[in-house]
């Protein structure tokens, strides 16, 4: 492990039975409040990309906290995937299942184009239902998914079969819990 990679686990917060019994959530807000912390994310989440990007795609809603600074730093576009009814116009959506109940992600219809190479960001991978559906997403569009790169894994929940599942064969973590 590197000194980043030791400096966010240390800024991550366990709150015990959140959003409900039993449930240990990982707060990120600590990592975001130092400046070092979140400049350390976005280095690690960046290193992760696997040659040019096009587009970084991010998910709302903590997804974006990290996907619009690396693709800033990768030169490269973001674009949102967000919950029904946030974004204006034609939209493609992908249902699926979370580990607390069923959700829906949508993308604007024309927000990428075939062959786009593009690199999703996210927080956590927990499940992996929400990375799978934005792959869906990218697969409707014709886009490439090269990379999905992640803050953190929650490896007890293995998220991995689900991202295995779907296809995606290049994923990293920054950190594993």
């Amino acid at each position: 492990m590197n000194s980043r990679q030791q400096l966010i686990i240390d800024l991550i917060r366990d709150v015990p039975d959140w959003p409900k019994p039993g449930v240990v959530f990982k707060d990120i807000t600590p990592l975001l409040e130092k400046a070092e912390g979140l400049r350390a994310a976005v280095d690690e989440l960046c290193a992760q990309a696997p040659g040019p990007i096009d587009v970084v795609v991010g998910m709302e809603a903590r997804g974006f906290i990290f996907a619009a600074p690396v693709a800033l730093q990768l030169g490269a576009g973001f674009v949102p995937v967000r919950k029904p009814g946030k974004l204006p116009g034609r939209v493609i959506e992908q249902q699926f299942s979370l580990e607390y109940g069923h959700e829906t992600l949508t993308m604007l219809h024309d927000a990428l184009w075939p062959g786009a190479r593009v690199m999703v960001v996210d927080d956590i991978l927990a499940t992996g239902g929400t990375v799978a559906a934005t792959a869906s997403l990218l697969k409707q569009l014709g886009a490439e998914l090269v990379h999905v790169a992640v803050l953190m894994e929650l490896g007890f929940l293995n998220g991995r079969k689900a991202l295995d599942a779907a296809g995606i064969d290049s994923y990293s973590a920054v950190v594993v819990v």
